[in-house]
């Protein structure tokens, strides 16, 4: 049984509706708001956050309950709106109560709520139980809260990063925190909360079938030690390494950064979309900034967005058609050479054949001639062409190419920059007057592209001798 429920609505959840869906739980309870407004808690009135309900979002991007959810998954025609609401395990009635919200929702706007068959619409009481005033809360809703870690208790078949869990992330962070999510060994990450949630000290904590516990993207086993889970070894467990990764699945990767000129009539996002139309023939579908993505692609839009929270970064999350698998992870930011954009795009592939290799190093002349490439690092790894990530073990990613965008090939020098200790001479792309440079590595099957692109990373950080 999931601690979260969804309810999609064809209507959107004004104030009257929300206030009679919150109202499920009875006077009883408080209200506090986090994350700019972005999710509202149900508190006990000792201060206890009972359950999570984020702000309605009007989802226009078709598929991506599909993704998210699965393809049993119902929802109305597109656009509708995603109400989500999580209950605290630590808190007798409080999956009862989120259920509840979601069947008021759906009584009075219409549409779905999932899992399916989990909505009520009958008044719950949750029992109060002594604790802090909600002010004093440094992370909310979580089940269990320690001086150095907050843990969340996942059940759900895929996790996503959802503007809670976002949430929770900055507030674990603020109050010197690890978090740590625990869920079953069938669970599987969305790449977005992959990249989110980073190395230690936050954790996927996965629940070993067999006993204990282990780390779901290492596979180091893992023991709840002083209020934190700790490993007790440095091998992984044989429920991590048990199952194979797809034989014939293929993930490529590419890792690319721009920068701008800061100007008014700066548009966003136009290099991602020139990736994504050479690798996939198409243009991103939709972004959001956490999941589900519910914006349908503009460029102008998310310009706009960026602009609106400078000098502050802002992180978004890219995803196209379901057809053509692909996902992005894009951060904007001010830096003292401009206005930077770091890319982090992969795509699937059902066999190694279907992978665009052959195309690389045309994107790379795109991206250097028009768009502002700076560097560029493209990985291929058998893993889930689906790009999920299970808590198994998959290959590292091989090296493929390498690329260095013509203003870096000028600080470096192209003389130096030109003669890499490899096997495999760079090609000039972009303009012939101030190109930028390619660096093929391999094919993504030999290992030893690692240590070939450490060599070259190697010789281009070293300084350029001066003329006496």
């Amino acid at each position: 049984m999931t601690n979260d429920v969804m309810a999609l609505t064809p209507r959107m959840p004004d104030p009257a509706s929300l206030a009679a869906a919150l109202y499920a739980g009875g006077p009883a309870l408080e209200l506090t708001v986090t994350g700019d407004g972005a999710v509202i808690h149900l508190c006990t009135a000792a201060g206890r956050p009972v359950v999570s309900v984020e702000a309605p979002l009007l989802v226009h991007v078709p598929d991506e309950a599909q993704r998210l959810l699965g393809t049993d998954a119902a929802t109305p025609a597109t656009p509708y709106w995603w109400t989500e609401v999580r209950a605290s395990t630590a808190a007798p009635g409080a999956h009862e109560l989120a259920e509840s919200v979601c069947g008021r929702l759906t009584m009075l706007l219409g549409g779905s709520t999932w899992p399916p068959g989990g909505a009520r619409t009958a008044r719950v009481t949750v029992p109060d139980e002594p604790g802090s005033r909600p002010g004093a809360q440094p992370v909310p809703t979580v089940d269990v809260l320690t001086d150095s870690t907050a843990v969340v208790l996942a059940d759900r078949p895929l996790l996503f990063l959802t503007a809670w869990l976002s949430d929770l992330l900055r507030a674990a962070a603020r109050s010197n925190r690890a978090l740590h999510l625990v869920t079953p060994a069938d669970a599987r990450l969305t790449a977005p909360l992959r990249t989110a949630l980073g190395p230690p000290p936050n954790r996927w904590v996965v629940h070993d079938p067999r006993g204990g516990y282990y780390d779901g993207l290492s596979g180091v086993p893992l023991v709840w030690q002083n209020g934190t889970f700790m490993p007790t070894a440095d091998m992984p467990t044989d429920a991590f390494t048990a199952e194979a990764a797809p034989e014939e699945q293929r993930q490529l990767t590419l890792a690319f950064r721009t920068v701008h000129t800061p100007d008014q009539r700066l548009v966003l996002g136009r290099a991602l979309e020139a990736a994504w139309r050479h690798l996939t023939g198409t243009p991103p579908v939709g972004w959001g900034t956490a999941e589900p993505v519910n914006l349908p692609w503009s460029p102008e839009q998310l310009t706009d967005l960026a602009r609106d929270r400078a000098p502050a970064p802002t992180q978004l999350v890219v995803v196209g058609a379901p057809d053509r698998t692909a996902i992005a992870t894009q951060r904007i930011s001010r830096t003292t050479a401009g206005v930077a954009e770091e890319i982090r795009l992969t795509l699937g592939y059902e066999h190694p054949q279907h992978v665009p290799l052959d195309a690389l190093e045309s994107l790379a002349t795109t991206l250097a001639t028009e768009h502002g490439l700076t560097t560029m690092l493209v990985t291929l790894r058998a893993a889930r062409c689906d790009l999920t990530v299970p808590a198994q073990w998959e290959p590292p990613p091989i090296p493929v190419s390498f690329t260095l965008g013509p203003r870096d090939v000028r600080t470096i020098g192209r003389a130096v920059a030109s003669r890499p200790p490899i096997d495999m001479r760079p090609r000039p792309v972009g303009s012939p007057a101030e190109p930028g440079l390619h660096y093929p590595l391999g094919d993504g099957t030999q290992p030893s592209a690692w240590a070939a692109l450490q060599r070259l990373g190697a010789h281009l950080r070293t300084p350029t001798p001066t003329p006496n």
